[in-house]
């Protein structure tokens, strides 16, 4: 016989209501059930948990152990029915990045005035699926390429909510820095800082033979350093402007590059009930798109 839960809270009904006929009481059965549930507790166990004497009950050396195992375990049980229920009542936005760039704040607005009853949580995880293969959020925003090895169709599905215009990203006083806007072909001769896992670059944006060397790094703070030295440039997604301000750093608008398009992603098979106004919302705060904040005209 397998131990079950009610074995459990039975247990810990009998302590915490001093005996069998209070255990009764707080779960609302029989005393004869009570003392049928402990017997097949320690027949599962192969040791006994109580002593039974005319005035009390009190637990063995060996039920003091499985006491305060059984409140852990009923105490992770409640937490995880608690989770489960409030799916609907919280929505996780997953993201690996920047969020939605200048769009975060008043997504967090809008959604907070029109959508009371669902609370927004943004969750920054550094991976292909922004935490949505990780179990992270309900709803992820991915920038990544599509493909089996990124965002499987089979297992995930999206929609696009709008498009960012693609930036270059170079030290201050590097020498393109004074150009307000630069093209694909002026950085083939650089080194360029790729993050391989969630980056929206690769040198596929340049033709073969005109491609930059790729230095990879795997974080945007390492991203970001590795261009403020000087030693890389990188190619990044508008959001990563009104996102990350990193003193040393200069971005500059590629007139070239084709632009990157935002999608929204979530579990195909287990959609989070808000996936849809979310979506909603989010395409139109990217229709009334504005130019970045310091970036240039």
């Amino acid at each position: 016989m397998d131990v079950e839960l009610r074995h459990l809270r039975c247990l810990v009904a009998i302590v915490d209501a001093g005996g069998f006929t209070g255990a009764a009481a707080a779960l609302g059965v029989t005393q004869p059930s009570v003392s049928r549930a402990l017997a097949a507790l320690e027949d599962a166990l192969g040791v006994r948990v109580l002593r039974r004497t005319s005035r009390e009950v009190v637990l063995t050396a060996a039920g003091e152990r499985v006491l305060a195992r059984a409140r852990r375990v009923l105490a992770e049980v409640d937490d995880l029915t608690t989770e489960a229920r409030s799916g609907h009542t919280r929505l996780r936005l997953g993201h690996a990045w920047a969020a939605l760039g200048e769009h975060t704040v008043e997504l967090q607005r809008r959604w907070a005035a029109e959508h009371p009853e669902v609370s927004l949580h943004l969750v920054r995880t550094n991976t292909p699926t922004g935490g949505l293969a990780e179990g992270a959020c309900d709803i992820a925003v991915v920038r990544t390429p599509s493909g089996p090895d990124r965002l499987d169709p089979a297992r995930f599905a999206g929609a696009v909510v709008g498009l960012e215009a693609r930036y270059c990203a170079l030290a201050a006083d590097d020498r393109l820095a004074r150009r307000r806007r630069l093209r694909l072909a002026e950085l083939g001769d650089r080194t360029l800082a790729v993050d391989p896992h969630t980056g929206t670059t690769t040198v596929d944006l340049w033709p073969p033979g005109a491609r930059p060397a790729v230095e990879e790094i795997h974080d945007v703070d390492d991203w970001l350093a590795v261009i403020a030295s000087g030693r890389c440039v990188g190619v990044t997604a508008e959001s990563t402007l009104t996102q990350y301000r990193r003193h040393g750093v200069v971005f500059r608008r590629l007139r070239d590059a084709p632009p990157v398009p935002v999608r929204l992603v979530w579990w195909r098979d287990d959609p989070h009930p808000a996936a849809t106004d979310v979506v909603g919302l989010l395409a139109e705060l990217y229709r009334r798109r504005v130019r970045p904040s310091g970036a240039p005209a």
